[in-house]
């Protein structure tokens, strides 16, 4: 089965647009399809970034949360590519928890490394639209 790591981006979309593709992926892991999973640092700023966009979308991360398992950030020490230091933490945590695919819609730091695991440790970067496209 897939574990999917979802990146601060994707959980904020998730909340901000509950008829999006990123809520759809999660009511589809509900459903058992694959395994969703976050980080506490990509809870966390996700949190921050809707309480100053969006804030009634809070509530609606909250229940989302409920469906995605929260594993420890990485320490940013040990990222196998060249990414700036806050998305380093990001793909240490999906390496961890032996993510298949970590999503984001960082295309701008994650770009150059989308769809190449043999350079991330076995984990397969793309966009949610990519990940539901390959299916």
């Amino acid at each position: 089965m897939s574990r999917l790591f979802l990146d601060a981006n994707v959980l904020f979309t998730a909340a901000h647009n509950p008829h999006g593709k990123a809520a759809f992926l999660i009511a589809l892991a509900a459903e058992g399809y694959w395994q969703v999973v976050t980080s506490t640092l990509a809870v966390e700023e996700a949190q921050r970034n809707l309480a100053r966009k969006y804030p009634t979308c809070l509530s609606r991360l909250a229940d989302l949360l409920y469906r995605i398992t929260q594993v420890p950030s990485g320490a940013g020490v040990h990222c196998p590519i060249s990414l700036p230091a806050k998305d380093r933490p990001i793909l240490e945590a999906a390496i961890g928890c032996a993510a298949t695919h970590l999503l984001t819609g960082d295309i701008k730091d994650f770009g150059p490394y989308m769809n190449q695991p043999e350079v991330c440790a076995g984990v397969m970067i793309q966009t949610v639209a990519q990940f539901l496209d390959s299916l």
